[in-house]
């Protein structure tokens, strides 16, 4: 079982660098885990153009045996006791791979949505794509000390 992030794009702001890191290297005492940040296209002209591409971009990164989780503003929201939860049920039913989409500035197009097995949202806010990263990689971090018991979360 592996937990993969992709997101397009490069984190440019050293502190949410700092904090990935960080984050990344406390998740693997729980489980492998692989970070993909793709490389950042070219603007196009047209928003539903640049949609597609990172979209291709992304789908090329994604197996037919991997479950897909969208993080998109229009997901399923949980509280991080309740995402804990989801993810155990999610690790049980996937023995091979759980991989994460952040998406782009621009989203999702419809293909992406159709390969997606779940999407969930991280706030009703909206974030720069950078922060999300950081965001999402801590709460993972967070489920797992929940799921161990361990002395992080205090509910």
């Amino acid at each position: 079982m592996i937990i993969k992030i992709i997101s397009p794009g490069k984190t440019k702001m050293p502190f949410i660098n700092e904090g990935i890191e960080l984050y990344l290297k406390r998740l693997q005492h729980y489980l492998p885990i692989e970070y993909a940040e793709l490389k950042e296209l070219k603007t196009q002209r047209n928003v539903e153009t640049q949609r597609i591409s990172e979209n291709d971009l992304i789908l090329k990164q994604i197996k037919t045996t991997d479950f897909v989780v969208l993080l998109d503003e229009k997901g399923k929201e949980f509280t991080s006791v309740k995402f804990a939860e989801w993810l155990q049920q999610a690790i049980n039913k996937n023995p091979r791979a759980i991989v994460f989409v952040i998406g782009g500035a621009y989203g999702f197009d419809e293909s992406m949505r159709e390969r997606a097995n779940a999407i969930l949202t991280l706030s009703h806010m909206t974030f720069t794509h950078e922060f999300a990263r950081l965001i999402f990689i801590e709460q993972l971090y967070r489920s797992m000390t929940i799921l161990r018991n361990e002395n992080y979360h205090h509910a």
